[in-house]
C-alpha cells in the first residue's frame, strides 16, 4: 500500500466513530460506539506498521544495492599476464584484486631443490592451490601450474602465487631466505623455491590462485 493510500484511510478513521445502532436490553439501550473505537485502534496499528515497512524497505534497498560489486571490480576478476619476457630464474609481479601476484619461471636447479624436500619437513603439508582439490598435498608438482604444452601435469617450470606472507600480510622478497625462495622481512618467515613455508611464524604456504596458460606466453589469473 502506498503512503498516500495509508494516510487517506487514517484520515477517514480519524474523524471518530459514527453513532451506531443501539441494542435494546432488559435495562435499556446499549451503544456500540466502543466497538467502533476498538476497530479504529486496530486499523491505526496495522496501517502505521505497514507504513513503517514501506519506509524501511525504501531505505534499505539503496544500501543493499551498493554492496553489489561494481562493473570495474567485476571486470578485474580475471586478467591476462604476458610472460613472454620471462627467462628461467626470473619473475615478475602483477597486481590482481588488490594483491601482488608472483609469477616465476624456475630453473631446473630450483625445481630439483623443491622436489628433493621430504613432505615430513613441511610445516604446512597442504598444496594451498586453488586449482586442485583442497586435500592435495604440498608436493612440488602440486605447487606449480602446467605450462601451455604440459597437459594436466605440470613440468614444474612455472610458479604462480599470491605474494602476501601468510603470517601478517607483508610482501616477501624473492631470491632470498635460507631456502633460496622468498623471505618476509617483517617477522622472518622463510619460503622455499616452491613457495612453501619452511621456517618462521607464517602458518601456511603462499597460496596459488586460479591460474592457467591460455597460449604459450599468456597466463590467465582468475
Amino acid at each position: 500500500m502506498s503512503p498516500m493510500g495509508i494516510h487517506g484511510l487514517i484520515h477517514a478513521f480519524h474523524a471518530g466513530p459514527r453513532a451506531g445502532p443501539k441494542t435494546r436490553t432488559g435495562d435499556g439501550f446499549v451503544s456500540h460506539a466502543d466497538d467502533h473505537a476498538g476497530t479504529r485502534r486496530d486499523f491505526l496499528y496495522y496501517a502505521t506498521g505497514a507504513a513503517g515497512v514501506v519506509v524501511t524497505g525504501a531505505a534499505v534497498w539503496p544500501l543493499v544495492n551498493q554492496m553489489n560489486p561494481s562493473a570495474d571490480v567485476q571486470a578485474l576478476a580475471s586478467i591476462d599476464v604476458d610472460v613472454s619476457t620471462l627467462e628461467p630464474g626470473t619473475q615478475l609481479t602483477v597486481k590482481w584484486l588488490g594483491k601482488p601476484v608472483f609469477v616465476r619461471r624456475r630453473t631446473q636447479e630450483e625445481i630439483d631443490a623443491a622436489t628433493g624436500v621430504e613432505m615430513s619437513e613441511l610445516p604446512d603439508p597442504n598444496a594451498e592451490n586453488a586449482n586442485l582439490d583442497p586435500a592435495a598435498d604440498a608436493s612440488d608438482a602440486n605447487r606449480a601450474i602446467p605450462g601451455f604444452d604440459d597437459g594436466d601435469v605440470a613440468s614444474g617450470e612455472w610458479l604462480v602465487m599470491i605474494g602476501v606472507c601468510t603470517h601478517l600480510g607483508c610482501v616477501p622478497l624473492g631470491d632470498a631466505g635460507d631456502f633460496g625462495g622468498w623471505f618476509c622481512p617483517c617477522h622472518g618467515s622463510h619460503y622455499d623455491t616452491a613457495g612453501r613455508i619452511r621456517q618462521g611464524p607464517a602458518p601456511r604456504n603462499l597460496p596459488v590462485p586460479v591460474a592457467q596458460f591460455t597460449d604459450p606466453t599468456t597466463i590467465k589469473l582468475g
